[in-house]
């Protein structure tokens, strides 16, 4: 099976299993509790979404969530996939294929990063603006 059907087979199982979104989140280390803010939610662990990977890292809890915040439809990521993990750039970038696939048109990424400034307090929320590779 080619990749691309393998992204339609997943995106397939998403909408027949909680419908399609217009906002996607990834919840990064630290912030997967906010799923719990979605209203009529339904939740798919994503050992059983077709092709997809199985997040392996502490604090990732692998599900993928679909329903209403602010009075928008949103999909949720409760974790990540990494290459560190083992996972083709293939398999790591699968999630994002799938929400362009399900109508995602906005994408809002999060992720745990260390830092040097002690200025900024734990658990402080940054805006990067520039990354290297």
């Amino acid at each position: 099976m080619t990749y691309p059907e393998q992204i339609d087979q997943a995106a397939a199982y998403i909408r027949k299993t909680c419908g399609a979104a217009e906002i996607a989140v990834v919840l990064g280390s630290g912030l997967g509790d906010y799923a719990e803010q979605l209203t009529g939610a339904t939740t798919i662990p994503y050992a059983d979404i077709p092709h997809f990977p199985v997040s392996t890292v502490e604090g990732h809890a692998g599900n993928w969530h679909t329903g209403t915040l602010y009075g928008k439809k949103v999909c949720l990521m409760q974790g990540r996939f990494h290459a560190y993990e083992g996972y083709s750039m293939e398999e790591v970038t699968m999630p994002i294929r799938v929400m362009a696939r399900l109508g995602v048109k906005t994408l809002l990424l999060t992720n745990a990063a260390g830092g040097i400034n002690t200025a900024f307090p734990q658990g402080c929320l940054m805006l990067i603006s520039d990354v290297i590779n």
